[in-house]
């Protein structure tokens, strides 16, 4: 499944189905087809998203942890940091608080 993102506070945001999945458990909602980030529940949603990213960056900075991170045998790069991965979602959420619509998928 593709998930696409939108609000009339910006363009569109396109995620593939397990980036779009992990998007919405991050934010403690099942993966669905359809829905919808009302304008009230956006702040407490971008505080979750930028403390994903935090917690994800100390991981990686770990000195414990394994070199390579995620990295697999003959990979020739390391995969999409969630900073990448999230920072259009958050200036999709940031964009429409401001403007006190909601951003849907599937509809």
């Amino acid at each position: 499944m593709i998930y696409k993102f939108k609000s009339p506070a910006s363009g569109d945001v396109i995620m593939l189905g397990p980036h779009g999945d992990q998007l919405l458990r991050l934010l403690g909602r099942e993966p669905a087809p359809r829905g919808i980030v009302e304008p009230g529940d956006m702040p407490p949603a971008i505080a979750t998203l930028r403390q994903a990213i935090d917690d994800a960056e100390r991981r990686a900075a770990d000195p414990g942890a394994t070199p390579g991170g995620d990295i697999t045998a003959g990979e020739a790069e390391p995969p999409v940091s969630l900073r990448r991965r999230l920072w259009p979602m958050i200036d999709m959420l940031e964009r429409a608080a401001r403007e006190r619509v909601p951003v849907t998928w599937g509809v």
